[in-house]
């Protein structure tokens, strides 16, 4: 029996900052909160195709699994957790957001 579809972002990074962009409906963004949810295999396959497309933009595009909590995606492994909060050696990029 096939794995169920779970819900997916495409992820990469951004090939001149080198941080973790995520696709949106309409182009990137640096935050998981506005990365557009895929919900349907096909769909993701596609995004993804065309992500990997925008070698100018990004480099290593790929699937992550979200949970969806309120309409908003989260990670779901480690990994994703991590890179969404960015470089954890001190505070810069997205951590000075934090503070």
């Amino acid at each position: 029996m096939p794995k169920t579809f779970t819900p997916k972002v495409v992820t990469a990074n951004h090939l001149l900052a080198g941080d973790v962009i995520y696709q949106t409906a309409t182009g990137w963004t640096r935050k998981l909160e506005e990365a557009e949810v895929l919900t349907d295999e096909a769909d993701a396959d596609l995004r993804l195709i065309e992500a990997s497309q925008q070698v100018d933009v990004v480099v290593g595009a790929y699937l992550a699994d979200v949970a969806v909590d309120n309409d908003i995606p989260q990670p779901v492994h480690f990994r994703e957790e991590f890179r969404a909060t960015g470089p954890s050696n001190y505070a810069h990029g997205k951590q000075v957001e934090l503070q």
